[in-house]
């Protein structure tokens, strides 16, 4: 315990000292009492549940003297042993000497009573009579003792007479006494002293004796006056008592201003804090107090039923324990290690289990903790493990004990921190050992424990492991020192002459007793009885009924019931089927999952005959024999008195309900329910769990009557509750019981309720939906109808389900898709009351929904365990409304689930008693707005629909607007009801019965619904148009019309919307048509689909072709059409200038659509004026894709053919080009320009090809890129012929250039002369980091652009005037390239072309070392390496330190352009700095790549020496430096270089760096020298699979088939485990099977078959 908190104490050693206020450090006093006394050191016990350790070289100077010369002489005859110098329960004043730490970080407490130590501040002038020091007997005199108190010049003399009058025994040299200075002479250099017990131990410290808090002293006796928690004492100071130091019964009598006496426990003089006791046992002690408690010792003992009593916020708690004896439980074992505390909690829960770890003296309470301690792996051994179960009790795990069988490699399954689960061996007190076992049959064995010879009772059976092996037999072993012999001849049933060669050290056995002499511990065993299941035993004892719960082992299962031996003494009893739950369905669910040899816990005897005895699992029987609610006989059953039962039999005047201990009582039928009953044989069923009330009593003939009515039978509070989460746990239980059992998966036992899985939909019907999980394979996973709904599924979908059910025995899994149900959780408060939905029903218990927080939970489907259902209707039902009450929004036992209780809500939502008729008025609340529909909430809970026919009237209907979006959720509205529809399919009823009632409504929101305009009996003529047979219903027409004709006018529904081509419309009598994009309008619009809005595909009948446009709905309308119809191409001339629509554009051209069957097409030359190469160039312009209205000239019509060949060129149509100048693109050359062009053409080839020669390096720019340089046809070059800081770049255009540029003197071109010095711009070489380089463009086409337009203004200086025509289009022009250019900067995919582009990116991401690397490469692009170094710079101080990555990167790229424009110099610079802020490793690495791509052979070898010297130890450097020499041709060097890694690496690194050179020697050198080196590391090591596959896929890329066919041959006959040879023999088969023919392929069927025939005989042999 490193330190004492403000307001209580606490037990145990601290790990951080520094947690609290006042410090525990060396010099401390404290008051201690003796616990364990050793040959070397004294155990004491401190304040607060702290324990010391006093050495034997820390009692005083004159024994430790006395030890010293008694060792030199070789005579020990004089030591007094600690032995005699102390006794258990002894009090000492000790000083904190030294404070050790140890491993796991606890505090250890150094004691010393040395008197110089302990009385340091009193001096010879302090010292007065009256004051009761320490002090040890310095040497034995003739009258007396002299007695060392540790004051120098100061002899403290003790007279025979005063001590012999206390005690008989002689003082001994060391001996320890606390004595009282009776008188003080020569001014303090003698003292004589006084040791009658009761008089020094009483003695109080008066005010006149001096004392100061430097020298006050533990154990003195003060006066003190309290102040709450702190007393006044020696009239000047104060001090505290902790709440374990105040009396128990008179804590109350403690009142402000009264004195009492108080015992000093410890001083801490520099934080001036004193600690106090006022236990009676202190202050009124003799020369010891009680070490164990009045109970005996009970330390290590685990006790249940404890309850916390008092919670102390800074330090622990008080619990008192079922016999009322109280214990503290400090805060750090309130809880498990390493988890938040929560003392609300603990204080919440009614009852605890602790473990009791230590009596502490000196506040004479139990130390306990609520931990449950669980090993932790510490450290491995050669011999073993050890364990850690707490931080100061710790265990042996033997190496034979580490698994079931013996492991050569332990570390691979055991690691230092590891949480397992192990069993106590045996426990050696006195040596302080703990042996444990991890073997799994032992930890998980059910059969009783031998602990001691006397559990061994003959005809026993037990699990023990073999310690040794003879030739007469086995010896075996159980727990602690239990052992015993199996003889040679009960090995087993067959003959065995050498058991060593059948049986193995370590290994577990049933092992049967036969024969056990507890008092010579001799046994004698038998494993052949074990096996044979021989149940000669002695005769057993009588199991009495009342010894409460118990476990029973299953022997044989029937229908009625199950066989099982009740453990330990395995006595026969019956579990009937319907006493293994207090749910039905859970009976027959644990009696199918329960097989022979089970072990069942929790049972209870409720009856015994001469036959057999009965015992239960249901736990509300089981809590009622537990709690006594329960008649013995029938003496006891009186008239009111409340039992538990359950039915025993159903007959048609009553059921039998049967009682523990055999009584049976009979509830007629008119006391079964509240309610009349019908059928009494249908109310209750067999087994089912019931509280019955006895009503009336037959003495004379031993038979009562009870009732089983819910109203006048009390059930215990929260029974419902408690069921539910017993009935879950049974559930759960038999999962996990089937999943260990391997009868389901544990992916399926691992589902729980309201958990979401990813799935893909196998089958979607209306009916339901299945689907399929790869994780779930086996399980049927389905959704019901109402599960799926409003769901649109296809098969192949990928959708998120949430998991309502799992039924274990079908291995079925319910889900639902129901988005209420799938959106994020809100969260429940304690108490909240909501409306819940029943989503399924799983017999006793069913799965609702609460409200709108999207979380699911379970409750049992009956409040009551007598409630019943005579009828479907009084069952829950799915979809039904509950009104539920949160008790527990996230309770523990239902997996986080909430715990609720429910009540039904009003009947009229879920039965048909009411509803609504046709004609009635309804309020209700809008619940969501779909295109199609609306639902309202009505305002008896019930649900009502509104079609988008009936929302507004037809007249005030607009063209292409959407009813339903006027109405908005939430609002409330008045609707009248016109019809409804079945509950189950929807469908619509027949209006033939008005008074008919419909629970689903069909509402309407218009006022003038035909049902204001026509009344029931009214005559009406009507035309049919349309006859169902089933149902059976016509269609009728009032207005005549009943069929749609050409040019007839309909309304419709737009159900589609087809990009480029038109809208797909539902339209009356069950037709479809479509408007085709041309006939949507009278005057084309840009987007002309925009307007309209899809809703889903209804119906498809006819096809119809149907138009929009206004002059065909109202041909009387006056207003001219713009864009006439082409009905046919009869009506088209060549030259005419008219409108379309794009359609789609292709290699062959654009196609343009005229109207809805006639397309026409512009051949790519007419499309634009400038050059395109492909189509996509106009494909991926924004105008040409969207379906925009477009001018074109009609060129050609072949009507034979009915082809329209069109142009869209502005010198044609009169508009602007299709394709904006923005795009810099080449005009095309048409007529002379274009044949001049092709004769020059020639001629520039030969002298571009002869310059080319000469340049040293260029800048390499792609063609999409080239053709960007010429963007206007009359720009010239002149300027740069005079420019000097030209880019040093030759640019070689595209052949396709305009005439004029060819015609530019050669003076103009962009020409470059040798330099000197190396060449300035390398882009070419390789800067790999940027991909994108090249498509930015040089700084040359900007100078020239800049020249270019300088000339032009010159050029055209004499201004002209322009038409009004010209105006526009020049505006427009200017609009247009506004909008691109908008478009442009708002586009995160388009590279910037600027400095000014880049720096605003930058601005928004300054962290993307992309983005900076990109505005490098810009500036190298324009042959600016000083810029380009800049931006480097401002990146590396840009970006953030914490992104290393991004940061690395604009390192490298710093590397690459040094290496490539620097000098050495400035290269090694860049890299030294580049090391001092990234790991060095890295940079070495990425240096000695740019050296290698490079070919600076020379720098990149130096540069890898240097790395394999400084990075050593790592594996990739060395692998690294062997590939670059492979791939310099050193085979050799890499020779030797694998020698030297395999020096230098740890040696478990060796294979897999062998193994890696010897695929570079595959990849990169002699594949020969590769395949020897992995036949050397595989003859090695032949079990290492991994580097067998590793040669297999090599050989078969690069060796021949014998090669191969040889390799496997030697694989498939290893010593490795059978699943691995399974691995390599289907890869054997699969080479075959590509490479081989069928008798090679029937050769290796053949090889598996004799490797499995062997494998068979081995394992029978």
């Amino acid at each position: 315990m490193a330190s004492v908190e403000e307001d209580f104490p606490r037990g145990g050693t601290a790990k951080k000292p520094t947690e609290s206020k006042i410090n525990l450090k060396e010099g401390i006093l404290m008051l201690g009492c003796v616990k364990e006394v050793t040959d070397f050191e004294v155990t004491v016990g401190l304040p607060c549940g702290m324990q010391g350790y006093l050495s034997i070289m820390n009692i005083c100077d004159s024994y430790t003297k006395l030890l010293s010369e008694q060792l030199d002489s070789a005579d020990t005859e004089d030591i007094c042993s600690l032995q005699h110098l102390f006794s258990p329960g002894m009090v000492l004043r000790c000083v904190v000497a030294k404070l050790d730490v140890a491993k796991r970080g606890s505090i250890s407490i150094q004691l010393s009573i040395n008197p110089k130590l302990v009385n340091k501040a009193i001096t010879s002038i302090s010292m007065k009579a009256g004051m009761v020091l320490s002090g040890c007997v310095e040497s034995v005199e003739d009258h007396g003792y002299i007695v060392d108190i540790g004051l120098s010049g100061t002899k403290a003399f003790l007279p025979k007479k005063m001590h012999s009058s206390s005690s008989k025994a002689v003082l001994k040299v060391g001996q320890y006494l606390t004595s009282q200075v009776e008188e003080v002479k020569n001014d303090g250099r003698l003292a004589r002293l006084s040791v009658s017990p009761p008089t020094a131990a009483q003695a109080c410290a008066e005010a006149e004796q001096g004392w100061n808090l430097t020298n006050l002293m533990p154990g003195l006796l003060v006066k003190v006056t309290k102040h709450g928690l702190i007393l006044d004492f020696l009239s000047s100071f104060s001090g505290q008592v902790d709440v374990l130091h105040m009396e128990p019964d008179q804590t109350s009598n403690y009142t402000e201003g009264s004195e009492v006496r108080a015992c000093v426990l410890y001083v801490e003089p520099s934080a001036r804090l004193v600690g106090l006791s006022l236990r009676s046992y202190l202050v009124q002690r003799g020369t010891s107090i009680d070490q164990a408690p009045a109970g005996g010792d009970r330390i290590g003992e685990v006790v249940k039923g404890c309850k916390i009593i008092a919670m102390h916020h800074m330090s622990g708690a008080m619990v008192e324990m079922p016999d009322t004896t109280m214990a503290f439980v400090h805060r750090n074992h309130l809880k498990e290690s390493n988890t938040p505390a929560n003392e609300n909690r603990m204080l919440a829960m009614t009852e605890h289990t602790i473990r009791i770890l230590d009596f502490s003296a000196m506040e004479q309470i139990y130390f306990v903790s609520l931990r449950k301690y669980v090993g932790t792996v510490s450290v491995l051994f050669d011999h073993g493990m050890i364990v850690h179960l707490s931080d100061h009790i710790k265990g042996m795990v033997p190496r034979t004990h580490l698994s079931d069988i013996l492991l050569k490699n332990p570390e691979k399954k055991y690691v230092e921190g590891m949480k397992i689960k192990c069993r106590v061996l045996s426990v050696d007190a006195q040596n302080k050992k703990l042996y444990l076992t991890r073997k799994k049959a032992l930890v998980e064995s059910s059969l009783p424990l031998f602990l001691s010879f006397t559990d061994a009772r003959p005809g026993r059976v037990s699990h023990g492991y073999i310690v040794c092996i003879k030739e007469f037999g086995c010896i075996v072993r159980f727990y602690n020192s239990v052992k015993g012999l199996v003889p040679l001849n009960q090995l087993s049933s067959e003959p065995i002459i050498s058991p060593e060669e059948v049986f193995y050290v370590g290994q577990v056995l049933k092992a049967k007793v036969l024969k056990c002499e507890p008092d010579k511990a001799k046994m004698l065993l038998s494993f052949k009885a074990a096996v044979e299941g021989d149940t000669d035993e002695a005769a057993m004892p009588q199991l009495n009924c009342e010894v409460g719960t118990v476990s029973a082992k299953v022997l044989k299962k029937s229908v009625s019931g199950l066989e099982v031996a009740i453990l330990p003494d395995e006595i026969h009893a019956v579990l009937p089927t319907m006493h293994l739950s207090d749910h039905i369905s859970n009976c027959s669910l644990l009696w199918e999952s329960l097989q022979e040899g089970d072990n069942i816990s929790n049972l209870i005897c409720f009856g015994k005959n001469k036959k057999n005895i009965t015992i239960t699992k249901k736990p509300t029987v089981r809590w009622s024999l537990e709690e006594g609610v329960v008649a013995k006989d029938f003496s006891e059953v009186t008239v009111g008195m409340q039992l538990i039962g359950w039915i025993k039999n159903i007959m048609s005047y009553g059921v039998f309900v049967e009682f523990p201990y055999g009584l049976v009582g009979l509830a007629p039928t008119s006391v079964m329910t509240d309610k009349f009953l019908h059928d009494a044989t249908t109310a209750f069923q067999l087994g089912q769990t019931v509280f019955a009330k006895v009503s009336n009593l037959d003495v004379e003939k031993r038979r009562f009557l009870v009732t089983l009515k819910i109203s006048e039978v009390i059930s215990p509070e929260g029974d419902a509750q408690t069921r539910l989460i017993n009935g879950l746990k049974e559930r759960k239980a038999v999962t996990e019981m089937l999943a260990m059992r391997g009868m389901i998966s544990l992916q399926l036992a691992a589902l729980s309720v309201g958990q979401k899985l990813k799935l893909t939909v196998d089958t979607a019907k209306d009916s339901s939906a299945t689907f399929k999980s790869d994780d779930l394979a086996g399980a049927t996973i389905m959704a019901t109808k109402h599960h799926v709904k409003g769901v649109n599924l296809s098969s192949g979908q990928k959708v998120t389900a949430v998991v309502l059910h799992v039924d274990i025995l079908s291995t079925c899994v319910y889900v639902s898709i129901r988005p209420n149900l799938l959106a994020k959780k809100k969260s429940l408060a304690e108490g909240s009351k909501c409306t819940a939905i029943v989503q399924c029903i799983d017999k006793d218990f069913a799965i609702i929904s609460l409200g709108d927080t999207a979380q699911l939970t379970v409750i049992q489907t009956s409040n009551h365990l007598n409630e019943t259902f005579q009828s479907e209707s009084d069952k829950l039902m799915a979809g039904m409304s509950l009104a539920v009450e949160v008790i527990e929004p996230s309770c523990q036992e239902l997996q986080g689930l909430a715990l609720v209780s429910w009540k039904r809500t009003s009947r009229a939502t879920s039965e048909n008693q009411k509803g609504h008729r046709f004609g009635d008025i309804v309020r209700g609340i809008v619940r969501s707005v779909k295109p199609a529909c609306i639902q309202v909430t009505l305002e008896d809970g019930s649900t009502g629909s509104v079609h988008v026919s009936e929302v507004v009237e037809l007249a005030e209907v607009c063209r292409g607007s959407f009813p339903t979006s006027k109405v908005k959720v939430g609002s409330a509205v008045t609707a009248r009801v016109i019809g409804g529809r079945e509950a189950s399919s929807h469908r619509f009823l027949p209006f033939s019965h008005p008074r008919f009632t419909y629970t689903i409504p069909e509402l309407t929101l218009n006022a003038s619904h035909p049902e204001r305009l026509f009344k029931l009996g009214q005559a009406v003529l009507a035309k049919v148009i349309e006859v169902n047979s089933k149902p059976q219903r016509f269609m009728l027409s009032l207005t005549g019309v009943h069929k749609l004709e050409k040019d007839s006018v309909a309304l419709g529904m737009v159900t589609k919307i087809i990009p480029q081509v038109g809208l797909l419309v539902k339209l009356p009598f069950g037709n479809m048509g479509t408007v085709a994009v041309t006939e949507l309008a009278d005057a084309y619009k840009p987007n002309p689909l925009a307007a309209y809005s899809k809703d889903q595909l209804l119906r498809s009948g006819d096809a119809w072709q149907l138009s929009l446009r206004p002059s065909r709905l109202n041909p009387q309308q006056t207003k001219p059409v713009k864009d006439p119809e082409v009905l046919s191409v009869d009506n088209l001339k060549a030259g005419q200038i008219i409108r379309g629509y794009i359609k789609s554009v292709g290699e062959h051209g654009v196609f343009i659509r005229l109207s809805w069957n006639i397309t026409g097409r512009a051949q790519l030359q007419h499309c634009t004026k400038y050059f395109v190469n492909s189509y996509t160039v106009l494909s991926k312009v924004n105008a040409v894709v969207t379906s925009s209205a477009l001018s074109i000239l009609v060129l050609s019509i072949d009507k034979k053919e009915e082809l329209v060949h069109l142009s869209l060129l502005p010198g044609d149509t009169g508009k602007a080009d299709v394709l904006p100048e923005s795009l810099g693109l080449p005009l095309r050359l048409i007529g002379e320009e274009k044949k001049e062009y092709d004769s020059k053409k020639k001629k520039k080839r030969t002298a571009s090809e002869s310059e080319q020669v000469t340049k040293a390096k260029c800048l390499m720019v792609p063609e999409s890129l080239m053709c960007s340089q010429v963007s206007n046809k009359k720009k010239k070059t002149k300027k740069s012929e005079a420019d000097d800081n030209d880019s040093g770049v030759e640019v070689y255009f595209r052949e396709e250039e305009d005439k004029k540029e060819e015609e530019a003197p050669k003076s103009g071109s962009v020409k470059v002369t040798p330099s000197s010095g190396p060449s300035r711009l390398q882009v070419a070489a390789g800067f790999s980091w940027d991909v994108h380089l090249s498509s930015l463009k040089p700084a040359s086409a900007a100078q020239e652009g800049d020249s270019s337009d300088g000339e032009d203004q010159d050029g055209s200086s004499k201004p002209q005037k322009r038409s009004r025509h010209e105006l526009q289009q020049e505006q427009k022009a200017a609009e247009k390239a506004l909008v691109q250019r908008e478009t442009e900067l708002m586009d995160p995919s388009l590279r910037p072309q600027d400095a000014g582009a880049f720096e605003r990116l930058l601005l928004a991401s300054p962290n993307s070392s992309l983005l900076w690397l990109q505005y490098m490469a810009h500036h190298l692009q324009a042959t600016q390496i000083e810029q380009a170094r800049a931006v480097a710079e401002r990146a590396l101080k840009t970006i953030s330190f914490r992104e290393e990555q991004e940061k690395l990167n604009v390192w490298v790229a710093l590397l690459n352009l040094e290496n490539m424009y620097g000098t050495e110099e400035s290269l090694k610079k860049v890299f030294e700095r580049a090391l001092q802020f990234c790991e060095p490793m890295l940079v070495y690495q990425q240096l000695a790549d740019i050296y290698a791509k490079s070919d600076k052979a020379k720098a990149a070898e130096g540069l890898y020496k240097t790395m394999v010297k400084r990075f050593r130890q790592n594996k990739a450097v060395w692998l690294s430096y062997g590939t670059f020499l492979l791939q310099q041709g050193q085979s050799d060097s890499a020779s030797v270089l694998l020698q030297r890694a395999l020096k230098s690496l740890p040696s478990k690194e060796s294979v897999d760096v062998i193994a890696k050179f010897a695929q570079l020697e595959f990849r990169y050198g002699d594949s020969e020298k590769g395949r020897t080196m992995f036949d050397k590391v595989l003859t090695s090591y032949p079990k290492r699979t991994d580097l067998w596959s590793v040669f297999i896929d090599i050989m078969v890329k690069r060796g021949s088939q014998k090669e191969v066919r040889a390799l496997f041959d030697r694989v498939i006959h290893l010593s490795v485990s059978v699943k691995k040879i399974k691995f390599f023999f289907k890869r054997y088969l699969e080479y075959e099977k590509k490479h081989g023919t069928p008798e090679s392929i029937q050769a290796v069927k053949e090889k598996a078959m004799e490797f499995v025939e062997a494998k068979g005989t081995e394992a029978a042999n």
